[in-house]
């Protein structure tokens, strides 16, 4: 690879870590890590004898991650624009059986010009693995990524405030998910306030390249073919700024667009399940999907294992 044509963060790394393969950075970590998961998973049959973890749900597997549909049957309730505060309104996705204990909550942002439908498949996919997940629509399209934190910040405390699905929830176990300038949104949403526990950037665009200061354990999903918000000057530079210390990983969708996250995706919906699983759940039992990481679809994929 000519030096030109190196990407961001790869002139940051040893010549052993400048690669497209589908390794983690620390091979020999990532298998002790896998290992230690499986052992987890024998060692933890049931989820209710796990007392440093909000585990919820069978033992998963990597079917279970890719479902469209997962173990928790869900509702939908609507949240007009009128009703709501600092956001444009959307959809509430909720497990019924609470009997399990309070879910974690995730707002998702959808990106320029689009609505909440451009989002719609992802929403119940994560809500059904165990999550109270708000799509929501931004109180214009046309909204810049540092607007589309403020409103996705809106609307988790709306969900934790406000909602009818608040009783539902813990306050202290949030994330933030968001596509294209969404996606934006969501590193803007995630350094302002680093008590969130996961962000999910999808194909993310912004202007602003520097967030040093993220504390959020964030996982970046860019998309090799992606012509608004190419690879080389948005998710990998993103993703090289993210700070020591703080659990991160980048994905590229081999082959996809921009516009991958509006559409179905295996990929993209059991890599968030798996990485809202672990950060904001504490459930070790999905960091077997994390590292290594998936074996197909894949154009490159880095990640700091073991997490922290």
């Amino acid at each position: 690879m000519s030096e030109q044509f190196q990407r961001p963060w790869e002139t940051q790394m040893p010549a052993t870590r400048r690669r497209k393969s589908l390794r983690p950075r620390n091979v020999i970590a990532a298998i002790l890590a896998t290992a230690l998961a499986a052992a987890a998973v024998t060692l933890i049959p049931d989820a209710d004898a796990a007392t440093s973890s909000f585990q919820r749900g069978p033992n998963p597997s990597a079917a279970s991650i890719r479902a469209a549909d997962g173990p928790f049957a869900i509702t939908r309730t609507n949240v007009s624009r009128g009703a709501a505060n600092g956001f444009g309104g959307g959809d509430i996705f909720a497990p019924n059986d609470t009997s399990q204990g309070t879910f974690g909550a995730v707002a998702i942002a959808p990106g320029f010009t689009a609505s909440r439908s451009s989002m719609a498949w992802l929403a119940p996919r994560i809500a059904s693995q165990g999550f109270v997940v708000f799509n929501i629509d931004t109180l214009s399209t046309s909204d810049q990524p540092a607007s589309r934190g403020r409103q996705l910040l809106a609307a988790l405390d709306f969900l934790t405030r406000t909602s009818s699905a608040r009783a539902k929830i813990d306050p202290n176990r949030m994330a933030v998910i968001g596509h294209s300038m969404g996606g934006g949104g969501s590193l803007e949403a995630a350094q302002d306030r680093p008590e969130l526990q996961a962000a999910i950037p999808l194909t993310p665009w912004n202007l602003s390249k520097n967030f040093g200061d993220l504390q959020t354990p964030t996982l970046i999903i860019g998309a090799q073919r992606d012509n608004i918000a190419p690879v080389r000057t948005h998710s990998e530079r993103f993703a090289a700024s993210l700070p020591n210390g703080v659990s991160s990983g980048y994905l590229e969708l081999a082959g996809a667009s921009h516009f991958a996250p509006n559409v179905p995706n295996a990929t993209i919906s059991s890599m968030s399940v798996a990485w809202l699983k672990r950060f904001v759940d504490d459930d070790t039992r999905f960091e077997q999907f994390i590292c290594p990481g998936p074996n197909s679809g894949v154009s490159q994929y880095e990640v700091s294992c073991p997490l922290i």
